[in-house]
């Protein structure tokens, strides 16, 4: 199982993209794990998943946080990223 992460950041928005191409398992355990964190911070960012039909190793899930302006997202990014075993961000 192999997903990537890139995390990115600005003035009151965080965004996280998990890329998991077509790896079905990885995918599940990306959506379990932000389930699971969804379900202890409370928190919910928008969450798309976008597979391109040209190129399928690119399917990913982005999660962003707009007007973040307490900067919750970070953690309940970190917390997903802790859940996969993710130690760094491309």
């Amino acid at each position: 199982m192999e997903i990537k992460a890139y995390l990115r950041m600005e003035e009151r928005y965080e965004g996280l993209q998990l890329v998991y191409g077509t790896d079905e398992e990885a995918k599940n355990a990306i959506l379990k794990a932000i389930d699971e964190v969804k379900e202890q911070t409370g928190l919910n960012p928008t969450i798309v998943e976008n597979c391109s039909l040209d190129r399928p190793e690119h399917c990913a899930f982005y999660m962003e946080f707009d007007d973040d302006f307490d900067r919750e997202g970070g953690e309940f990014f970190e917390k997903v990223l802790c859940k996969l075993g993710i130690k760094k961000c491309e």
